[in-house]
């Protein structure tokens, strides 16, 4: 039979309306507009970056350089290939206002910042009027967070250093503040010459000079910068330009974005569940249907293209009206959106996301489809009267079970070809399929307790509920796969944040130092120990030489070709050197050199960054450190562990191979609450160069950033856990009519209502509860092993999340359950046992 037979089967069959597939089309609808969201706003993100790519930067292009301003040859080659230039020298230092003192990052700007763009000020005034001298101190703007820390007000004056400035002005906007990055301390802004007499841009102090430059119309940026580099060539030069303004933001949202998009692929899991049980609802009531074509010489065939066909244009509805609802929200709430972004965006309709998503809502319906339609073959014109879909087998033909391997294929590897994170991908597509798994054991295993337990004891409301959750019916397996699927992802999420926001607010704190000092001079060292050593509330302090410097070769290859991605390439690093290792290292591979060593240069790095950057002993390093390449040897693999704030250096050499550069130290004290403030008083007081980290500051940083983080992941979880409730409305519609007829028998024998209605609230309470334990147990499983294997931080179970998942499971389910309860109760007996029979 041909094609268009089963198309006008089809036809005739949406003819009766969408009855019964409301909950498919919610379902399918929900997991696309969530991708497709994500995406969109994404896409927004990266077109706003891309269109004000020179403004974000600050300039058409940007040379950085560490520790060191150009040389006269190189200024002048800068000069020769841009209409214009300006010069911007960064770093960290601590302001003082009397007795109040505050870590800030600096920006050290010439006439001619900023290139593009305004700064904004309050009062509104240009910035070089607010940076010219006052009351015979060279002006200053500094960031709201600072002047109310410092206790300031416009005309006040504070010390950088050994400089005095006057707050001339409130910053409120820089127009290049999004390619920074994440900064420990708010923002202050000078005149580079200002600081001159600071002391606080001596030989070895830790800063950046950032080139802008503006470049003539038309110019080949990809040309220009390998010329630079070849220029440059030595100079550990680091070079960005306007195609990528803001590259740690990229990455953030490009992480942030695979994530949600994983979760909004662990939401499509849930709907698929609903899909697949609405559309096996929807064949049993159409047994009779199938059987009847079946009699009149259907084949196998036409009855799969029947539905086929149906269930197609069905699952083609809901991806439309997903593909809509995900770019009208993004365009809706885009000022809100904007409002909040660190980076410019674009909303629009973008081609790219919605594809995407549409994708994966296709291979979605047809993977939670194929499996119910493979059924439809089983009917026979002998069960005509029969519901032969309850009594089907468990799997279809081989074929269909082929097929439905190669569209899961499929799909994970759609997520993993369109994810920034592929290994994190997998590992999701993993613990979903796994979690599926668990969870068909356990509603299996429920109903199986329940049957037995229904045995048991007097009659009455629970065990009839018990007998109701073991009996033939797929309600329980619907209720436990999408209630307990949504419940894990939410569940997981709040474990991993949990557990998170404890190691950086709890457990931090306990092994991490009090201070990190900064740009300690050689000739400075002595004392500052002296200081902090000889007071009784200081349990510890560690130092050590610091200097930084870029890898720019591994192997005699380039750096960022053998590992474009890793964190260790991607700028310069601190960088130290150490005659012997200290008593809390350990060497796990090859031998620290000797003492007295004076040979070629040789290296011990980091184990776990050498593994995963692919290093072997006997590999070589190219490090740039102040214009020099340092080529040296691995000799050995230390343990570093980065997770106590303490000091930690992924690459450590010999004394010599860094003899005659210029560097400072830098210092850990571990000391009491009470002694931190007396210790940054009388240390900033003696060496007014020396910066101050305060360890807690930072963590409230790390704080705020993950807020932002756990409030945008735990939306989408709470999206999948609303498509797992629409599926749980699916699944005690389609019961309905089961629990009409039960409460017809109950009634019959002399039940009241009350008694059906708490059989009908207990039933729904069972099932909640092993929906919540299930997805309670899978999310802990998940949160662990993330927070093991990816975070590297200890797990402990947090309880009151815990018991407001399994809380939740229960009431959503008993909501779901009393909603359809009425209809039943209110049936006459005689009327529903005639219809029956």
């Amino acid at each position: 039979m041909t094609l268009p037979v089963p198309f006008r089967f089809a036809l005739r069959e949406l003819r009766g309306g969408l009855r019964g597939f409301y909950i498919f089309l919610a379902c399918l609808a929900l997991g696309v507009a969530a991708i497709a969201a994500v995406g969109t706003v994404r896409s927004a993100i990266d077109q706003g970056i891309q269109s004000e790519g020179a403004a974000l930067l600050g300039g058409d292009a940007e040379i950085e350089l560490t520790y060191r301003r150009a040389s006269d040859d190189e200024l002048a080659w800068m000069r020769g290939i841009s209409d214009q230039l300006s010069a911007i020298v960064d770093f960290r230092s601590m302001a003082v206002a009397g007795e109040e003192r505050g870590l800030t990052q600096v920006k050290a700007v010439d006439d001619a910042y900023p290139l593009l763009g305004t700064v904004r000020l309050e009062p509104d005034i240009p910035l070089n009027q607010a940076l010219q001298a006052t009351d015979g101190n060279p002006g200053a703007v500094m960031a709201p967070a600072l002047i109310d820390r410092l206790g300031l007000t416009i005309g006040d004056s504070f010390l950088l250093g050994e400089q005095r400035f006057t707050l001339t002005a409130t910053l409120l906007r820089e127009p290049d503040d999004a390619g920074g990055g994440f900064g420990l301390g708010p923002r202050t802004i000078v005149r580079f010459d200002d600081l001159a007499n600071s002391g606080l841009l001596s030989a070895g102090s830790i800063f950046d000079t950032e080139y802008r430059l503006l470049l003539p119309e038309g110019t080949d940026l990809d040309a220009t910068r390998a010329v630079a580099e070849d220029t440059f060539s030595g100079a550990g030069i680091r070079w960005r330009d306007s195609r990528d303004g803001a590259p740690g933001v990229s990455r953030f949202v490009d992480r942030l974005s695979s994530f949600l998009v994983i979760v909004g692929l662990s939401g499509l899991a849930v709907g698929g569940v609903g899909v697949s049980a609405a559309v096996r609802s929807y064949l049993a009531g159409k047994t009779g249907v199938i059987a009847t074509l079946r009699t009149l010489g259907a084949s196998r065939r036409t009855i799969f293209l029947t539905y086929f066909i149906q269930i197609a244009i069905l699952s083609a509805i809901g991806i439309t009206i997903g593909l809509i609802m995900g770019v009208a929200l993004p365009l809706a709430l885009s000022p809100l959106i904007a409002a909040n972004l660190p980076v410019p965006a674009v909303f629009t309709i973008y081609p790219e996301p919605l594809l995407e998503a549409a994708l994966y809502g296709t291979l979605s319906a047809l993977l939670f489809t194929l499996w119910p339609l493979a059924r439809t073959e089983e009917v026979r014109p002998a069960t005509l009267f029969r519901d032969a879909m309850a009594s089907a087998k468990l799997l279809p033909r081989w074929p269909y079970v082929v097929v439905a391997a190669l569209l899961l294929a499929a799909l994970v590897g759609a997520a993993v070809a369109f994810s920034a994170a592929a290994t994190l991908t997998l590992w999701t597509a993993a613990g979903i399929a796994g979690a599926l798994l668990v969870l068909t054991l356990a509603a299996a295993g429920t109903r199986t307790v329940a049957r037995r337990a229904s045995h048991r004891g007097q009659h009455g409301p629970l065990r009839w509920a018990l007998a109701a959750v073991g009996g033939p019916q797929q309600e329980t397996a619907a209720v436990i796969l999408s209630l307990g699927l949504g419940l894990s992802v939410l569940a997981a999420v709040g474990q991993i944040d949990g557990n998170l926001r404890n190691a950086i607010s709890r457990d931090l704190p306990d092994v991490a130092p009090s201070y990190f000092f900064v740009d300690i001079q050689p000739d400075q060292l002595e004392g500052f120990l002296d200081r902090v050593t000889n007071d009784p509330q200081v349990s510890r302090v560690d130092t050590a030489p610091m200097l930084r410097g870029v890898i720019t070769q591994i192997n005699g290859r380039p750096a960022q070709e053998v590992a474009p991605d890793h964190w260790v390439v991607r700028g310069d690093r601190g960088i130290t050197y150490a005659a012997k290792p200290d008593s809390r290292t350990t060497v796990t591979a090859g031998q620290f050199w000797p003492e007295d060593y004076t040979g070629d240069p040789q290296i011990s790095f980091a184990a776990e960054e050498a593994e995963e950057l692919g290093l072997k002993l006997g590999d070589t390093l190219t490090v740039n450190v102040l214009g020099r390449d340092i080529t040296g040897t691995i000799t050995s693999f230390r343990d570093v562990d980065f997770s106590t704030a303490g000091i930690g250096f992924v690459l450590t050499m010999n004394p010599s191979a860094l003899s005659g550069a210029p560097h400072t130290h830098i210092a850990t004290v571990y000391a009491t609450q009470a002694a931190e403030g007396p210790i940054l008083r009388d240390i900033s007081n003696a060496y007014p160069n020396v910066t101050a980290i305060g360890v807690r500051d930072a963590i409230n940083r790390v704080a705020e950033v993950m807020s932002g983080i756990a409030a945008a992941t735990s939306y989408g979880a709470g999206m999948t856990l609303l498509t797992g409730f629409l599926v749980l409305i699916g699944a005690s519609a389609a019961g309905e009519r089961g629990r009409t007829y039960e409460a017809a028998i109950l009634k019959t024998i002399g039940a009241t209502r009350g008694q059906i209605l708490r059989s009908f609230a207990l039933r729904a309470m069972l099932m909640g509860l092993a929906a919540g334990v299930v997805g309670l147990i899978a999310g802990i499983g998940a949160g662990w092993g993330v927070s093991h294997f990816v975070m590297e931080t200890d797990f402990a179970v947090i309880w009151p999340s815990a018991i407001v998942i399994i809380a939740g499971g229960i009431g959503a389910n008993l909501l779901a359950g009393l909603a359809f309860a009425w209809r039943p109760l209110a049936a006459r007996p005689a009327g529903v046992l005639r219809a029956r029979d």
